[in-house]
């Protein structure tokens, strides 16, 4: 994997918008009601 890899899933795994963000968090994919879950943690 090269270092642009390693950065992309970084920038992923930081957006609630991408599945890899909700999967390094124990969920299977990105939940229906993501949106909702993001406000409620602000």
């Amino acid at each position: 994997m090269s270092r642009q890899d390693d950065l992309d899933n970084h920038a992923d795994q930081l957006n609630p918008n991408n599945e890899a963000f909700w999967e390094s968090r124990g969920e299977e994919e990105r939940p229906e009601d993501w949106e909702e879950r993001v406000e409620q943690e602000k």
